[in-house]
C-alpha cells in the first residue's frame, strides 16, 4: 500500500500515509478494550504443570475444553506423568478419552509423544518451539499454549476463535492460522502475546460467535470493520 507518503520496500519513508493511521489508532482501541473487558482471562483447560497441559491440549483438537477437562480428572490419576503415560494401553487409554473424539488417533498421538518425552526429554515437556512442534500431534498453535502458558514464554496460538474474531475485527486479515499469527505478532507487543491470546477466545466464546455474534451488545461494535460492512450490505 502507498499513500500521500508513501513506503518503499516496505519501509515507511515519511510515515504511513491516513488510511494506515485510521488502522493502526482502530486497532490500538480495539486492543485496549480487549484488555479491559478480558482482563486476567486465562486458559479453561484445568493443568498443573507442563505436562498436563500439553496432554490436555492435544486432546482439546475439535473438542470442547469443558470435556476435556472431565476427562483429564480421572486420566491424570491414572498417568500421573509422561513415564506412566508412555507405559499406557493404547486400548484403555482409547476408552479414557473416547468422549473427546478422534480418540484412537489422539490416544496414539499422546502414548507416542510420552516415549519421545521419556526417551529424548528425561520425561520432562521441552520449553521448545521446535522440540514440541516435532512432537505427534503438536502444531504450533499446541506449541504456543504450552510454550505461554507453561512456561511463561511469549507465545501467541492461534485457534478457531482467534482466527475468526482478529479477521472480523481487522487486527489481522490472513486465510491461514500462521499468517494470522505472524500479523498479531508484529501488531501487539511480545510481552501481551499470552494475554491477548486469551482476551481474543474469551471475545470469541462469549460474544463473537461464528454463527451468531451478538454485535447488539459488543463493546467493540463501534470499531469491528466486519460489523460496518455487514451494514452496508
Amino acid at each position: 500500500m502507498t499513500g500521500a507518503r508513501g513506503k518503499t520496500k516496505g519501509i515507511w519513508t515519511d510515515g504511513p500515509d491516513a488510511d494506515m493511521m485510521g488502522n493502526m489508532e482502530n486497532n490500538e482501541r480495539i486492543l485496549e478494550l480487549l484488555e479491559r473487558n478480558y482482563q486476567g482471562a486465562q486458559s479453561a483447560l484445568h493443568f498443573q504443570n507442563a505436562y498436563e497441559l500439553l496432554t490436555a491440549t492435544i486432546l482439546a483438537a475439535q473438542c470442547t475444553d469443558v470435556r476435556v477437562n472431565m476427562v483429564t480428572k480421572d486420566l491424570f490419576k491414572k498417568y500421573p506423568d509422561a513415564f506412566s503415560l508412555a507405559e499406557a494401553e493404547l486400548s484403555e487409554l482409547s476408552d479414557m478419552i473416547h468422549s473427546c473424539g478422534f480418540y484412537s488417533t489422539k490416544s496414539k498421538n499422546l502414548k507416542a509423544t510420552a516415549k519421545i518425552l521419556v526417551e529424548q526429554h528425561d520425561g520432562q515437556v521441552p520449553a521448545d518451539m521446535e522440540a514440541l512442534t516435532r512432537l505427534p500431534g503438536v502444531g504450533r498453535k499446541t506449541a504456543n499454549v504450552v510454550l505461554s502458558n507453561a512456561f511463561g514464554i511469549p507465545g501467541l496460538a492461534v485457534d478457531t476463535h482467534v482466527f475468526r474474531v482478529s479477521n472480523r475485527l481487522g487486527l489481522a486479515r490472513a486465510n491461514t492460522p500462521e499468517k494470522v499469527e505472524e500479523q498479531l505478532c508484529a501488531l501487539i507487543p511480545r510481552e501481551k502475546w499470552g494475554e491477548a491470546h486469551h482476551w481474543l477466545i474469551h471475545h470469541g466464546r462469549e460474544v463473537c460467535h461464528a454463527r451468531k455474534p451478538d454485535c447488539e451488545n459488543c463493546v467493540l461494535s463501534g470499531l469491528c470493520p466486519w460489523l460496518a460492512e455487514k451494514e452496508k450490505a
